[in-house]
């Protein structure tokens, strides 16, 4: 509803892409639903942290702020979570860099193919922020398969990432950067 209010207030044409599985979600309706805007091309942190930066948006984005939490009770895992908000533009001011800078590791998930939305953030933030100069371990991708998920919920989970995908996917780069403290999961 905030990208909508935004854009109404706007001659500029738009697209929305809303994710499916939101339609799902029950949340309180806001008071002020006609009011409010959302910023385009303004990242939203939404938990803070030191050890890995996480980027997503979209459905996605609910299991990852999920797997994030987990991780800091289960493991000490800090993770800082960005959600993107639009892809276009993309993070003007600049913040998911300043997030890379500070936890020197990085992995950018979505329910997008191998390729798409996620390779085109990493590209911003390798390319056009210079987040390569603050990197101690390779950036990583964590996306759906390469093909149509199966219809319904259960098919998302066997092609888009799942919890389980992205807390081990977190847990292998901690775990490389220092296999000490994080020992490999059997």
């Amino acid at each position: 509803a905030g990208f909508y209010n935004t854009l109404l207030k706007s001659d500029e044409p738009a697209l929305i892409v809303e994710s499916l599985n939101g339609y799902r979600l029950k949340e309180r309706m806001p008071t002020n639903i006609g009011e409010f805007c959302t910023p385009i091309g303004v990242v939203e942190i939404l938990k803070s942290g030191s050890d890995i930066t996480l980027i997503s948006y979209g459905s996605t984005l609910r299991i990852v702020e999920e797997a994030a939490k987990a991780l800091e009770i289960e493991t000490g895992i800090s993770a800082e979570v960005i959600d993107v908000q639009s892809l276009l533009p993309l993070d003007l001011n600049m913040d998911m860099v300043k997030s890379v800078a500070k936890t020197s590791r990085l992995l950018i998930i979505d329910e997008d193919v191998p390729g798409g939305a996620s390779a085109y953030i990493l590209n911003d933030l390798l390319v056009r922020q210079n987040a390569y100069i603050h990197l101690d371990s390779a950036p990583m991708t964590l996306t759906a398969k390469a093909h149509r998920p199966a219809y319904g919920t259960d098919g998302d989970y066997f092609s888009k990432p799942s919890y389980e995908d992205i807390y081990e996917k977190i847990y292998s780069i901690m775990h490389e950067t220092n296999p000490a403290k994080y020992p490999a999961i059997n």
